[in-house]
């Protein structure tokens, strides 16, 4: 039975609706069902009116910036509203704050590293919890030190504290996730910055895996809890066209060179100098992604229409439904917070491990007979989950090296489902049904694992996905 708030959200996003959802896949055995889409945190399907926006657009897409030609005007104009919206949907301020298209997420941490005026003695704190993509570029720049997760998963803002103590005057920056791709835990980053700014340093804040799910202000200007810089990606947010963004203060970009460098980055060019174009054409290197910016501006306009109060609820009520429901699975251990009363103080993205089952086993099982998709292993979050899984640092080293030989299966994971807009209490029914299935043991296929891979395929069968889509 549908919640009011379920039939609210269901019935507002009508006009948003998913683009492929109705898919029939291929089961094993023959038969087909409808694709249950459960891996939303590594990327989400597009939404109908962006696929809309994009088509409408392709017809007027031209060159930027230097064109006089109508389409370039109208193109040019299209790229410079969407960086108007994509500021309003953060909450930025627009004299003192600056939007940079990059590629994704991991482009704008990037970025970020590379243009940060860090000096090699300066530290960074990111913590355990974060996908690789915030914890790697930090390496190169400046000393990186990680806060510590609680026994169960969540940040610790007691070893935050005492890290900015501890490195008082030289940290830099401290650099969070907004949500974790892994728990599904909301950290309190307006918190974190108010202890930033107090130890004197700035905040980023990867918002990749929060921004289609709740809202994000970055705070007014000057504020102790402002959030400094932004980072997220349009795939995440129902706009899989390539674009990211890096929001953050002008004046940082307004100085320096920029770490990518060509055209589009400059004023004036001799055999001898260089003028480097004002902020933010100096960052954004080369031809941009302008669909790729008009589909992410369409993306941030309709989940504003559909409203983050909507979205949260419905999401929510489907995560305490999922949490509750996983209890019924005999073996099976949620990590992170697993009470389907406070379902509303996460998001819906619920990593799990069965006893005894291996994680690529259960991911192909739900793949191949269910038509479920979902994601196994460590999701970019190596350290994180080996955390979680309490992996002793000499196992650690153990499974590298089977990694370094080409092999891959023993490597520890968990099976991770991560909710979005579109998924309904029928999607989850399909996937407790498939699990009991496989802890009962009476899943039909005979699966074999790739070694070098860590993957398992039904022996036998072949998809022959070229039937459904080939170039």
């Amino acid at each position: 039975m549908q919640t009011d708030v379920e039939v609210e959200c269901t019935d507002r996003t009508r006009s948003a609706v998913v683009v492929g959802i109705d898919v029939q896949v291929p089961l094993l055995g023959g038969s087909h069902a409808r694709y249950v889409n459960l891996d939303n945190a590594a990327t989400t399907p597009c939404l109908a009116v962006v696929q809309a926006k994009v088509n409408e657009f392709l017809q007027w897409y031209s060159s930027i910036h230097r064109g006089t030609g109508f389409k370039s005007l109208l193109s040019t104009e299209a790229y410079e509203q969407a960086r108007g919206i994509v500021a309003d949907f953060v909450g930025a301020n627009a004299d003192s704050s600056i939007v940079i298209f990059t590629r994704n997420t991991t482009d704008a941490l990037n970025k970020l590293a590379r243009r940060f005026p860090f000096a090699r003695d300066d530290v960074i704190l990111s913590s355990v919890m974060e996908h690789h993509s915030n914890i790697l570029p930090w390496r190169a720049v400046a000393q990186v030190e990680h806060i510590a997760v609680r026994a169960d998963g969540s940040l610790d803002l007691d070893d935050l504290r005492a890290k900015l103590a501890a490195y008082r005057g030289r940290v830099k920056l401290v650099s969070v996730t907004a949500a974790s791709n892994v728990t599904g835990y909301i950290n309190p980053v307006h918190e974190i910055a108010t202890l930033a700014h107090r130890a004197g340093s700035m905040i980023a804040v990867d918002a990749a895996q929060l921004a289609a799910h709740q809202p994000l202000d970055m705070g007014r200007a000057g504020a102790p809890d402002r959030l400094d810089f932004v980072a997220l990606s349009a795939h995440k947010m129902y706009a899989p066209f390539g674009v990211g963004a890096l929001i953050g203060p002008r004046s940082l970009f307004e100085e320096g060179t920029p770490d990518e460098v060509g055209g589009g980055t400059v004023d004036f060019v001799t055999l001898e100098d260089v003028r480097w174009a004002d902020a933010p054409d100096r960052d954004e290197a080369g031809s941009p992604n302008v669909v790729g910016a008009v589909a992410l501006a369409t993306a941030c306009k309709a989940l504003k229409q559909i409203g983050f109060d909507a979205i949260a609820a419905h999401e929510a009520v489907l995560t305490g439904y999922l949490l509750e429901r996983l209890t019924e699975v005999p073996r099976l251990r949620v990590f992170g917070l697993a009470d389907p009363a406070k379902a509303q103080e996460r998001l819906g993205v619920v990593s799990f491990a069965m006893d005894g089952i291996p994680d690529g086993l259960v991911a192909s099982i739900l793949s191949y007979e269910g038509g479920i998709g979902v994601r196994s292993g460590c999701f970019c979050a190596h350290p994180y989950v080996l955390c979680l899984l309490q992996v002793p640092e000499e196992r650690a080293v153990y499974y590298r090296s089977r990694i370094a030989a080409g092999d891959r299966s023993e490597v520890p994971g968990l099976v991770r489902v991560s909710l979005g807009l579109h998924n309904t209490r029928e999607d989850l029914d399909r996937l407790i049904d498939v699990l009991l299935t496989i802890a009962r043991g009476e899943y039909e296929g005979e699966y074999v694992l790739d070694r070098s891979t860590g993957l398992f395929f039904p022996r036998d069968f072949d998809l022959e996905v070229t039937s459904y889509l080939s170039l």
